[in-house]
């Protein structure tokens, strides 16, 4: 019956740090697990107490700084991006032609696009550069470096 409760309250921890995520709750729930253990083998409620108290403690002072330290190694100002601002500032070729304006193709992937100043357009096959991402919709604005129709695989 001990190692019921053990696990039920160790449940109640981690359901609990769904809704906090503060990473503090589930260690406890960690501590309650390794008591459910202790009383699965037989331990007094005293041990029990013990190895949740100690499993515990040492979850918070171990386990949670290491935990934290790798969560906070995200993306930061400056690293390589990701997501739709990987492609912000890269170049772009003409997309799927006549059949479907406003199409370009951004790194091997056919993109929506439209130009970044409503009052411009572009001619097929002149090379855009990505301003911005906005969904699923590329914002281009003419490329000054490479001449019109050429492509970055031709520059090699």
């Amino acid at each position: 019956m001990d190692a019921v409760f053990w696990i039920v309250l160790g449940v109640v921890f981690a359901v609990a740090e769904i809704f906090t995520t503060t990473l503090f709750l589930i260690m406890f729930g960690v501590g309650a697990f390794a008591a459910a253990g202790a009383a699965a083998l037989g331990a007094p409620v005293a041990l029990q107490a013990v190895v949740f108290a100690v499993v515990s403690a040492l979850s918070v002072a171990v386990v949670r700084p290491v935990v934290r330290r790798h969560a906070r190694r995200r993306w930061r100002p400056g690293s390589s991006r990701s997501g739709s601002r990987r492609w912000r500032g890269h170049g772009c070729g003409p997309g799927a032609g006549r059949r479907r304006p406003g199409m370009v193709k951004i790194g091997g992937e056919l993109w929506t696009a439209r130009s970044y100043d409503v009052t411009r357009t572009y001619a097929e096959g002149e090379r855009v550069q990505v301003i911005k991402v906005r969904g699923a919709t590329a914002l281009v604005w003419q490329d000054d470096i490479s001449t019109p129709g050429e492509l970055p695989e031709a520059k090699r």
